[in-house]
């Protein structure tokens, strides 16, 4: 079992037409006033292949500082004022529908509202991927399938997907769509287990569905230095297998996501170029199976049935 060696390798982003990287770029901490460091960092993910680059409308929001709703998608919008050509590089992708402090509202009016609103921030005519950010308990999936139907036909969108929906909630909203859905994002990584676990990735096998796996190092805690207990007994498998590579940890996580067959792309949160290219080292890793398996026994804390 050999895990990509080049970013030349593309995924198809559902049935969209649009091909993209084997990595993206997660937006989610992007901010700041200074356009040249912004812009530094979307060159570093161009450098090593990325194409997918994933914000929303929620990145830069905070209970203290409610005015950043949107900053992430401002400031891309700076940069790509600057340089309107690196968009043709990029599949755009954006998320709308929490809305704080209610939290979630996936009506048809609201999300339409918020797909124009993210338009005119980012200054771009259309978002690739258009993505339920989380589940709204209170929306019909006919609602929702009928927001992404008009953003569609508008030209606002090419694609709609969905991101921490459960199995069951994205079969209820491909029952309603007039078209297929191209994507789910759930949290993926070698501590969080969930999309394996609850017929996730079988389900985006069964339509064809890219997945986008986010917060691939667990929300940095396999990056942790003082680690204990399960954490640590994963990063010890990711360490030797780093070793034995030549390679970081990370590339290692990053590899054993990518290694499964769903095709789970894993999209990179930090914002340091330098972290960013260093990336581009997991195409180096090759991993067996008694590799693959062996992550996986040590985050599930017991040996495979």
């Amino acid at each position: 079992m050999r895990v990509r060696k080049t970013p030349d390798e593309t995924i198809a982003l559902g049935a969209s037409g649009l091909s993209v990287s084997p990595m993206g770029w997660g937006m989610w901490r992007f901010a700041g006033a200074d356009v040249k460091a912004a812009r530094a960092r979307v060159d570093a993910a161009l450098d090593i292949g990325i194409t997918l680059f994933d914000t929303a409308d929620i990145y830069g929001y905070s209970a203290t500082d409610p005015a950043a709703f949107g900053e992430a998608e401002r400031l891309l919008g700076r940069v790509l004022r600057e340089a309107p050509a690196l968009r043709a590089r990029m599949v755009l992708a954006s998320k709308g529908g929490i809305t704080p402090p209610v939290p979630y509202n996936s009506s048809a009016t609201h999300l339409i509202t918020a797909c124009e609103a993210s338009l005119t921030r980012m200054g771009v005519e259309r978002i690739d991927l258009y993505q339920i950010h989380r589940p709204d308990l209170l929306a019909h999936p006919a609602e929702i399938a009928e927001a992404f139907d008009r953003l569609k036909q508008a030209g606002k969108i090419l694609a709609g997907g969905v991101s921490n929906y459960t199995p069951a909630q994205t079969q209820a909203l491909l029952a309603h769509l007039p078209f297929p859905l191209a994507a789910m994002q759930p949290e993926f990584s070698p501590l969080v287990l969930a999309p394996l676990e609850d017929g996730g990735l079988d389900l985006a096998m069964q339509y064809g569905l890219a997945v986008l796996a986010w917060s691939p190092l667990a929300q940095g805690r396999l990056a942790a230095s003082d680690a204990q207990g399960r954490v640590l007994a994963v990063i010890d498998v990711l360490d030797t297998l780093a070793k034995r590579e030549g390679v970081t940890r990370s590339a290692v996580a990053y590899a054993w996501i990518m290694a499964h067959p769903a095709r789970p792309i894993p999209l990179i949160g930090s914002q340091s170029p330098e972290r960013i290219r260093e990336a581009a080292l997991a195409y180096r890793v090759t991993l067996t199976r008694e590799d693959w398996y062996a992550i996986l026994v040590a985050s599930r804390g017991a040996r495979m049935p």
